[in-house]
């Protein structure tokens, strides 16, 4: 596949998935003012979102789909450090038009400025744990034999919804998005940056211990 058309995956798939998370927040809310159904709604509809748009894009462009994970990749030398800076352009300019697109359909201001507080120690360590499991899902999955990666990543978001304090945004690009919304995804601007930070983080543990992994079983196989 040409450059452009993985970017367009990437950029499309991103946007594909940001508009999940928001609208089903927005129709969850719409719909119910108990919020554990909201976020069960908005935790379902992710996942199930995820699932589809990994298994369509991953022979396109490897439906990245997270600055993180391209980042991950391209520090495991599995994709170029100038190719995973498109990439995360692409996912983040994608996130944004996700956003525009969820509000159109509800009728809301196109662009918003979050005000949803999501900040604290507790909310930094979840974003750090829910990152760095998706990064260890994503570099271990393609291992599995029995559950495709697609399935396993959009079951691991769909746990981590409800096991972190943050409800696992795990993505830089989605983070800005959320950042640009006051809807029940919505994030404060200012809390988005340690939340990517976080991320950082997060994805920097799991790859330095799936190095680890792989080296032990280097080491096993060699003796």
């Amino acid at each position: 596949m040409t450059l452009a058309s993985r970017l367009t995956a990437e950029a499309g798939g991103t946007a594909a998935l940001v508009i999940a998370i928001i609208g089903s927040g927005i129709m969850a809310t719409n719909l119910t003012d108990d919020v554990a159904l909201a976020l069960l709604c908005n935790a379902l509809a992710t996942a199930a979102a995820l699932v589809v748009i990994i298994a369509l894009l991953q022979p396109i462009s490897g439906a990245h789909l997270n600055p993180a994970v391209s980042a991950v990749l391209a520090a495991r030398g599995e994709l170029g450090w100038g190719e995973a800076a498109c990439y995360s352009l692409a996912q983040v300019a994608g996130a944004v038009a996700g956003v525009i697109v969820a509000h159109a359909m509800f009728e809301l201001p196109l662009l918003q400025l979050g005000t949803t507080p999501r900040a604290g120690a507790g909310q930094w360590l979840a974003e750090v744990v829910a990152t760095g499991g998706l990064i260890g899902v994503v570099l271990l999955g393609e291992r599995s034999r029995q559950v495709p990666l697609p399935l396993l990543v959009g079951l691991y978001i769909l746990a981590a919804y409800w096991f972190t304090a943050s409800t696992s945004f795990a993505n830089p690009a989605v983070t800005v998005a959320r950042a640009l919304t006051t809807t029940f995804a919505g994030i404060a601007p200012l809390h988005a940056v340690w939340f990517i930070v976080a991320q950082a983080a997060g994805a920097t543990a799991a790859a330095l211990l799936a190095t680890t992994f792989a080296v032990r079983e280097s080491a096993k196989r060699s003796s």
